[in-house]
């Protein structure tokens, strides 16, 4: 919500007039000083938006306040023009009104372009969620990283490496949701307050690290565009796309990976595929080389890889995870009811490639259980499942 700065106005009389926390009101405005605020100038209070309201006979701006239980100064400063002498029956005024519920409801589907939607809706009430554009699918589509929190320990989930997996993504889009809603009206998830948390901890999501793949299962061969005869040719003509794990050249991005990636190469198919081909060399593609190049400039203490389906935990790669790897996925293991398996015969995938280069904990963690693409009548369970694990990455 936008509101213009009066004489005398701070940050911190803000903080207290909308009970914000103070780092939240900062970090919404990244281009403010905040000891060199200017009269007329514009910020933004994150959690609230304006509602508009006509006033009725015998309204008073100080009974309207009383009625919406909220300070008289809020009304005047979101009406910088009013004058409480002059109300007229049937005047529009605006009314700020905190945001107390979910924003984002519609999960199903979840394709690129609904994601995008999602997060300028969330950008609009929660300024404070910062994004960089990482780099661009094979079809030049953004590969998006949403940004929270201002520790010093960083820590990074993604989404959606499969293209049948997306379901993933809305299950991190859910938990940023419910993590600024919490943080906003100081409301405990699970028993545990969400500023200290901020606080401590940097904490990077890509939720769709596969746009092209997703869309060619959601939507089908007409969001292929250019690549229409090339994604007909490698699935035999069939347009049921519900079997593709791949990127839209046929690359399965998580065996894209140089850890042992010569093992997966030679025993895995040598040409486009619906899944499993781990393409002519290590970091062959763009959504690949783009989360490699992240996570060497955020050097995480951690990543979390989340994909579909097992209920189950990989966490360790050929004996190089430290030893915080086990007391961390036992962790992820007790609030989520998830199996840990430290090793498995699979080679060349991002967590892999994480423990191998900086020999810090990595994971994969396999939501939900059945075939891909998982019903998305699990979508609930899945998400109360994966809740434990987010937050435990964020307090470990």
């Amino acid at each position: 919500m936008q509101i213009t700065v009066r004489p005398a106005d701070s940050f911190w009389y803000y903080s207290q007039l909308f009970d914000i926390p103070l780092i939240l009101i900062e970090r919404s405005n990244p281009n403010v000083a905040p000891n060199q605020l200017t009269i007329g100038q514009y910020i933004q209070i994150p959690g609230y938006r304006k509602r508009s309201y006509s006033i009725q006979s015998g309204d008073t701006l100080w009974n309207i306040a009383t009625k919406h239980n909220i300070p008289l100064d809020m009304i005047y400063l979101i009406n910088p023009t009013i004058d409480p002498v002059t109300l007229q029956v049937e005047q529009s005024i605006f009314i700020p009104e905190r945001i107390t519920h979910l924003l984002l409801t519609d999960f199903n589907n979840y394709t690129y372009e609904k994601m995008l939607s999602h997060i300028k809706l969330l950008q609009q009430h929660y300024p404070f969620i910062m994004s960089e554009v990482i780099g661009s699918s094979v079809m030049g589509k953004d590969l998006i990283e949403l940004q929270i929190g201002t520790g010093m320990k960083a820590v990074h989930v993604n989404g959606s490496f499969h293209a049948n997996e997306w379901i993933t993504t809305p299950i991190i889009m859910r938990f940023l949701n419910e993590y600024v809603l919490s943080l906003t009206n100081r409301l405990p998830i699970r028993g545990m307050m969400m500023l200290p948390l901020y606080l401590e901890t940097f904490l990077s999501l890509v939720p769709m690290v596969n746009p092209d793949g997703v869309n060619l299962v959601i939507e089908g061969v007409q969001s292929a565009n250019n690549f229409t005869n090339e994604v007909l040719a490698i699935n035999e003509q069939s347009e049921d796309f519900s079997n593709w794990k791949a990127n839209i050249r046929g690359v399965d991005l998580n065996n894209q990976y140089p850890a042992e990636w010569e093992i997966e190469a030679g025993r895995k198919p040598t040409s486009p595929q619906p899944r499993d081909h781990p393409g002519p060399y290590p970091l062959s593609e763009p959504e690949a080389m783009a989360m490699a190049d992240l996570t060497r400039r955020r050097q995480f203490v951690r990543v979390n890889a989340f994909h579909t389906q097992g209920k189950v935990i990989f966490w360790g790669f050929e004996g190089l995870e430290p030893n915080t790897s086990e007391v961390i996925v036992n962790e992820y293991a007790r609030v989520s009811g998830y199996t840990p398996i430290r090793y498995v015969d699979s080679y060349a995938g991002y967590k892999d490639w994480f423990i191998q280069e900086f020999h810090r904990p990595g994971f994969t963690v396999e939501l939900g259980e059945g075939v891909n693409p998982l019903p998305f009548e699990q979508f609930p369970s899945i998400y109360e499942q994966s809740l434990g694990i987010l937050l435990a990455n964020l307090y470990m």
